[in-house]
């Protein structure tokens, strides 16, 4: 099991955190997302190596931008 967090900005609360959660779970071989608008963390583990560009893309895609932690 693979854990990888970014550190997401321009989340104030639940649904922006609920957004962000929705996009990432599209990315295939995802297996659990912790996000938490009060910290910025975005936490994705996964079976195998997590793909940096498709969850940076998935962020996007919900309104944010993040870097890796």
């Amino acid at each position: 099991m693979n854990t990888t967090a970014y550190d997401v900005t321009g989340m104030t609360c639940g649904h922006c955190e609920g957004s962000v959660r929705g996009e990432v779970a599209k990315i295939q071989g995802i297996t659990g997302i912790e996000v938490s608008a009060a910290t910025g963390r975005l936490i994705v583990t996964s079976d195998s190596a997590v793909d940096d560009a498709a969850v940076l893309a998935a962020v996007d895609e919900a309104g944010y931008s993040a870097v890796r932690a």
